[in-house]
């Protein structure tokens, strides 16, 4: 489960853009399911030329908000 919390502490990394983290990741449940979040953020990333470090923070959040478990 994605918790404010845990939004704050990934908007928290070093590197990372805060505001993009915190922004698509409050706003992740208007989006469908995973597939849908995950082409949102390959969408913003390119658009916002956002770096690595963002990248991987919001996808954490992803992998938080659907339960999804790394394979």
């Amino acid at each position: 489960m994605l918790t404010n919390k845990k939004i704050e502490e990934l908007s928290l990394r070093e590197g990372v853009k805060k505001i993009a983290v915190e922004n698509f990741l409050y706003s992740i449940n208007s989006n469908l399911n995973a597939d849908n979040a995950y082409s949102n953020l390959d969408y913003d990333a390119f658009l916002y030329n956002w770096n690595i470090a963002t990248v991987n923070a919001i996808s954490e959040g992803i992998i938080e908000y659907f339960d999804l478990e790394i394979q």
